[in-house]
């Protein structure tokens, strides 16, 4: 299986000059969009909403911290109002490996096309449970 990165934008609501410009790792088994906690000086006063416990692929638990809301836009998709989670990270050859999981796609109305290695365009919201 192939991985799929994207270049997004994340902004401060409230303090616009406070954005980030990113390339992040499709994970549709992530919840959320998920940072290293020293990215979060860049983004501004953002409001920690709550804080959670998250497990990883290997099994492990971490604690993470909700923020927000931000902006955030997928290149190529209309722009999105959500929230981030920061957690400890650590880089991998300098680097940080930010994690774009299945909400904020569902909310950019953005599908991972398997066979391409992409995101598409979902040109309907699915409300098949209603009625």
């Amino acid at each position: 299986m192939g991985r799929i990165i994207v270049s997004l934008t994340i902004s401060n609501l409230e303090d616009k000059e406070k954005k980030i410009r990113i390339d992040a790792l499709v994970d549709t088994g992530a919840s959320h969009m998920i940072l290293p906690v020293e990215w979060k000086e860049r983004l501004g006063d953002l409001e920690e909403i709550r804080t959670v416990e998250l497990e990883t692929a290997p099994q492990k638990t971490e604690t993470g911290s909700v923020c927000g809301p931000v902006r955030m836009q997928i290149e190529g998709f209309k722009p999105i109002f959500t929230e981030v989670i920061f957690i400890k990270m650590e880089p991998e050859n300098g680097e940080y490996e930010p994690l774009l999981g299945y909400i904020p796609l569902e909310q950019s109305q953005a599908a991972v096309d398997m066979l391409g290695h992409r995101l598409v365009y979902v040109k309907r919201l699915d409300l098949k449970n209603i009625g």
